[in-house]
């Protein structure tokens, strides 16, 4: 089934390919200068770190729905082995098997395509079996350290966690900035809240990944004119799911990766850190958010730290 036009109509408006040059693999990522490094550094008033990433277990937040998205699989593979002779130094080594979107993620530009193109027009077959994404890869991401901004939807709206049929929406993003008395400016990484990975610290797995709260298709308007770099949030697939226009799926991925070049997280866990905000007061941080530099991976697992 084609695309409707509602969506080519909001592609329209949000896309970027060119505005970095033809060949950019980063995106939104460009909008992350010196100047705007140098201002979130200013946001550090305690040196409070809040860690952002779900523990990598086999247990994880994956259930089979989607195929080849495995949880961790962690194997010992030396246990106290003494490499040079009896009385020596020993080493223990392990190793792991995992789906690179498994858990606490970084979606890169190429994770999903739409009419046969990734971002700046480039062709969806140049992410191949073998040699992964050609272009717009994970690894072509070196550093992604910002200002960070919490917007606390959940909190806003005066709840725990968002109805499983909630869509997030420009005036929901709006009622969380005046929330915390925080202004999105260009460059920064959004964190919205909805409390829904409450879900699955509770263990309900199943629960946590269906239905769930998420972005609405007319939220990545209200990126675009704000310049945001990258946007990140508490759920499994991000965007509303069941999806809030029937039959069309993952659009919100799309707008974002494909026309707006702009890289999105999905499991973060905002609990700990909406707890701060709310004991300090503000909601903007210095966000440390490095992906794992895999050589034509479309997505890796990331370790966000949020300094207050």
């Amino acid at each position: 089934m084609a695309l409707p036009k509602e969506f080519h109509e909001i592609a329209r408006r949000v896309n970027n390919w060119g505005r970095w040059g033809a060949g950019d693999e980063t995106g939104t990522l460009n909008l992350i200068t010196d100047e705007v490094v140098r201002a979130a550094a200013g946001e550090v008033r305690t040196g409070r770190r809040v860690p952002l990433a779900l523990p990598l277990r086999q247990d994880g937040v994956q259930t089979g729905v989607i195929p080849g998205r495995v949880n961790p699989l962690h194997a010992m593979v030396q246990l106290n082995q003494e490499l040079f002779g009896p009385g020596t130094v020993a080493c223990s080594d392990d190793v792991v098997t995992m789906g690179l979107q498994a858990g606490t993620h970084w979606d890169a530009l190429t994770h999903v395509s739409h009419s046969g193109t990734l971002y700046n027009g480039r062709p969806a077959d140049t992410v191949t079996a073998h040699g992964g994404a050609e272009f717009g890869g994970i690894d072509k991401v070196r550093h992604l350290v910002s200002r960070g901004v919490l917007l606390d939807v959940a909190g806003a709206r005066g709840v725990e966690r968002l109805a499983g049929d909630h869509a997030v929406t420009p005036e929901d993003l709006a009622a969380a900035e005046e929330f915390g008395r925080v202004r999105v400016r260009a460059g920064d990484v959004v964190l919205v809240r909805t409390g829904q990975v409450r879900l699955y610290l509770a263990g309900d797995r199943h629960g946590y990944g269906h239905p769930s709260p998420g972005l609405s298709v007319r939220c990545p308007e209200w990126f675009h004119a704000r310049d945001v770099a990258a946007v990140a949030n508490d759920t499994l697939t991000f965007e509303i799911f069941p999806p809030e226009i029937e039959d069309l799926w993952l659009p919100v991925h799309a707008l974002h990766l494909v026309e707006m070049g702009m890289p999105q997280g999905q499991n973060w866990n905002l609990e700990e850190l909406s707890t701060a905000c709310g004991e300090t007061g503000r909601y903007a941080f210095l966000l440390s958010a490095m992906p794992e530099p895999f050589v034509g991976a479309t997505g890796t697992p990331v370790a966000p730290v949020a300094v207050l």
